[in-house]
């Protein structure tokens, strides 16, 4: 498939220093902690970047998101609905099991069957109608519809071992039901090593909540060997802490320095990488009832519902003050739901900074002094996450709509954001895929979790035009055909103000000086990943 998204391979900038060498363990300070060790649990990339260290999907992505061969060495489209893949022979689970297309047909049967996913990974497998096995190392898969963002999606899929989740011996996919599954493990259950056995470069040693992961190089692993016997990761959420962490040798590698503190770091002799992400900090609303929550001021009205509002709320974000004073430059100013050029952009225009207009278009929608509402934020997810809420909330304030700041842990804020809890919320968005059909089906698409559409969207934003438009785009082969399909659907969502733009993150790192790390724009710290430096 064709895609700008190889052009952001320019956006990347990298450095390698020469030190004295380390010891064979390697530890970091995350940001963020994972919530489970799950990787059919929640879509979320504080999971992700763990877990893909212990799984691996049929297809990867490198570090600026083009499809590489995985679990399947090769793949083929046979007609529009139909892909073969041929399976890498010789791939051992950590459990010493071979991996076949047993593994591939229980895996992605056991999807719609996790409980409590807070953001399900059927947007993944809603499209699949059927997967059979041709032999042990050859899987047919037939789609829906045709679906040309197949082997992208996959990437996102990780393998679990069949056998180590209790499967019978022949495990058969069915749309409305897969047979031979025996007693599917809960999410709870992968927390011991036993049962998350994947066939990745590290296997799970031990995962203790609030303290630390550890993973264990595995020795029979595939493909290259990984540098390190042991990484140890550690959730240090808050900012001083990491830092404290990394200037004292306890931690080799932080994510997400404080902005402020990087001269201190850097002159403390550690290095500093950055990339510009796909990561996307927006604005969802509560469009769907007049009854939503927190708001007061308003004679019973959901003013939310109206899309002169939505835009008042728009143009009252000053998105380069934003940059500049809270973000420290490390943020670009978004128009869309990713940064151009990447598939699927049109290059529009970030919405200008005009509070005048934002007042006039309040009284036009019949609210000249306002209202007051609650906006929710997590505090310790996105780069400055509070701290760009209290400005948003300033500056709503400005023009009239008082603004309460909610901000939780990430964890809180996700239960919170899914229970429909807030009317309106600042979050992130990761585009998995590298393009526009990514935030557009889970961001924005009209709510349905069976079929995989809208399982973000806590706003509850519906344009069923432009359902039809993505649908049309999700199903065309022809690249240039769809990338036009996307463009008209995200203009659309834009247009009304369905979700707000805010600006995309700027990704930094802090590591010791022997060490190297290629940034990666989809935020992921990938243990494996790490180097010595030369």
């Amino acid at each position: 498939m064709t895609s700008k998204t190889t052009l952001m391979a320019g956006l990347i900038a990298a450095s390698a220093l020469t030190a004295p060498a380390f010891a064979e363990d390697l530890t970091i300070g995350l940001k963020s902690e994972a919530t489970s060790m799950d990787p059919q649990f929640h879509n979320l990339a504080t999971n992700t970047q763990v877990l893909l260290n212990i799984f691996e999907g049929l297809t990867k992505q490198d570090a600026v998101q083009r499809i590489q061969p995985g679990l399947a060495t090769e793949w083929e489209a046979v007609d529009d609905k139909t892909w073969r893949f041929k399976l890498r022979d010789g791939v051992k689970f950590h459990n010493g099991g071979d991996f076949t297309a047993r593994d591939v047909i229980y895996t992605y049967c056991r999807v719609p069957l996790v409980e409590n996913s807070p953001s399900s990974y059927t947007i993944f497998t809603g499209t699949m109608a059927n997967v059979v096995a041709e032999d042990d190392h050859t899987v047919v898969i037939t789609t829906v519809g045709p679906h040309p963002l197949l082997p992208t999606d996959l990437s996102s899929l990780p393998i679990v071992s069949a056998s180590a989740a209790g499967a019978e011996d022949t495990v058969t996919f069915g749309a409305e039901g897969c047979e031979g599954m025996g007693t599917v493990p809960q999410s709870g259950d992968f927390n011991s090593p036993d049962v998350a056995v994947g066939t990745g470069p590290y296997k799970l040693g031990e995962f203790t909540r609030g303290s630390q992961l550890v993973i264990n190089k595995f020795e029979d692993y595939w493909g290259d060997k990984p540098v390190w016997d042991t990484v140890v990761m550690r959730p240090i959420t808050s900012n001083g802490p990491r830092v404290a962490a990394l200037l004292a040798g306890d931690v080799m590698m932080i994510e997400s320095p404080p902005i402020q503190d990087v001269p201190r770091i850097e002159g403390a002799g550690f290095k500093i990488i950055d990339a510009l992400s796909n990561r996307i900090i927006y604005l969802a609303m509560r469009q769907d009832t007049a009854d939503a929550p927190s708001i007061s001021g308003t004679d019973g009205k959901n003013p939310l519902q109206d899309a002169k509002v939505r835009e008042a709320i728009s143009l009252a974000l000053n998105r380069e003050a934003i940059k500049d004073r809270i973000m420290g430059g490390y943020a670009v100013p978004a128009g869309e739901l990713l940064p151009p050029p990447m598939f699927g952009t049109t290059g529009r225009d970030v919405d200008p900074y005009d509070p005048e207009k934002a007042k006039a278009l309040l009284a036009d929608a019949g609210y000249p002094n306002g209202f007051e509402i609650t906006l929710g934020t997590p505090n310790d997810r996105y780069i400055n996450d509070e701290q760009v809420a209290q400005a948003i909330a300033q500056m709503l304030t400005r023009i009239g709509i008082k603004t309460n700041v909610d901000a939780t842990t990430a964890s809180q804020f996700f239960s919170r954001r899914n229970a429909l809890d807030f009317p309106i919320y600042m979050a992130g968005w990761g585009a998995s895929s590298g393009e526009m059909t990514s935030p557009l089906k889970s961001l924005v698409t009209t709510y349905d979790k069976e079929r995989g559409r809208g399982v973000t969207n806590a706003g509850r934003y519906s344009n069923p035009e432009m359902d039809a438009v993505l649908e049309e785009a999700m199903t065309t082969i022809d690249d240039a055909k769809r990338e036009e399909l996307l463009q008209k659907a995200e203009t659309m969502v834009l247009d009304d103000y369905g979700i707000i733009p805010i600006h995309y993150e700027q990704t930094v790192w802090a590591l010791a000086p022997g060490l190297s790390y290629e940034p990666r724009v989809d935020q992921y710290t990938l243990g494996f990943q790490v180097k010595k430096a030369d």
